[in-house]
């Protein structure tokens, strides 16, 4: 999965979108300046390819709050912390609000034909982690379960497929891993009973996805959690049962350079575990992968990530028009 500069296609990137080890771009805030255009700018990449090709998938980070890449012309978020803060007082209520906010940030961009946003953010907000903060449920890790398994429902109800993010959680490191490789010091049981639960619990909920931290637990194994075959293959496959697509953080990211150039990277997160890796604000790198990296032929992999692919697709101009979505706009705004 890659990234494109800005608000239309160039040819170059058209040609990268051809090449077949490409199975998606995800969309940042510069890829945005209207509905229309966005829309538009999806339909290019979609017509890059044949129609016997794969089709690609299209992703962005629209979790509300600080992380929504696409602001005017779709409704304001309010961070998910609210959410939680609402938990405390009234669990049916903000339950129901959280599959309300899922419904509607996941509606709003299949009506552009996005196919995913990489949410919800399953970290649990310890106080530590500042680049966390209010972008997780709650401080309690079945509290941040609760409230996820109700927004992952909207989502699903809207044609979204729910990525969980960052295995196997980012809430007790203080560094940002945009710009440093966080180390965290834990046994693997102090994890497994606090950072893992939100995890295992939406696992048995069937969540689709999964996103995997730059994270080093060196008292746990010698790699960072998405290059490390201990935590994608024993600990999320085997131990917690999941049968969905993991996808690697940004490989771009300061904290993936410890494994040495872009394509060893990408080759060490697919041999891993990753089924997709994300190679995002470097253009010379996303061409040096794919003129260097093997390709693979998994298809249970490529069954993994067909599943992603966007449902129930809706007309934008119609949404103001749906009672369902103007209820929804109306309790995000107004309840939280």
């Amino acid at each position: 999965m890659l990234d494109v500069a800005g608000l239309e296609l160039t040819e170059v990137e058209r040609e990268r979108l051809r090449h077949p080890l490409v199975g998606g771009v995800i969309l940042f805030s510069r890829n945005y300046a209207t509905p229309e255009q966005v829309e538009a700018l999806i339909r290019e990449i979609h017509a890059v390819r044949g129609t016997d090709d794969p089709k690609l998938l299209v992703a962005v980070d629209q979790e509300g709050g600080r992380v929504q890449r696409f602001q005017e012309g779709f409704t304001s978020l309010p961070p998910v912390r609210n959410l939680g803060e609402l938990y405390d007082e009234n669990r049916k209520r903000a339950k129901r609000l959280a599959e309300a906010s899922g419904w509607l940030m996941a509606t709003e961009l299949r009506a552009i034909d996005v196919d995913i946003s990489f949410a919800p953010v399953l970290d649990i907000d310890l106080g530590v982690s500042a680049v966390i903060g209010d972008r997780a449920f709650h401080s309690d890790p079945e509290a941040v379960a609760d409230l996820a398994h109700s927004y992952m429902n909207g989502m699903a109800r809207a044609g979204m497929a729910a990525t969980g993010k960052h295995f196997p959680g980012h809430g007790s490191v203080a560094p940002d891993s945009h710009e440093e490789l966080p180390i965290d010091d834990r046994e693997y049981e102090d994890v497994h009973l606090l950072d893992l639960v939100p995890f295992e619990r939406m696992i048995h909920f069937g969540l689709p996805a999964v996103m995997a931290a730059h994270i080093l637990f060196p008292k746990i194994d010698r790699l960072a959690v998405g290059f490390s075959p201990f935590w994608l293959k024993e600990v999320l496959r085997k131990r917690l049962g999941f049968q969905g697509a993991i996808f690697s953080d940004d490989l771009s990211m300061k904290g993936a350079a410890i494994m040495g150039s872009m394509p060893e990277r990408a080759q060490a997160a697919l041999a891993a575990g990753c089924d997709m890796v994300l190679v995002c604000n470097d253009p010379g790198a996303v061409d040096q992968v794919l003129d260097q990296l093997a390709p693979a032929n998994d298809p249970v992999s490529h069954l993994r990530l067909a599943r992603l692919h966007g449902r129930h697709l809706v007309e934008r101009t119609r949404l103001a028009l749906n009672d369902e979505y103007r209820q929804a706009v109306h309790m995000v705004l107004n309840t939280v």
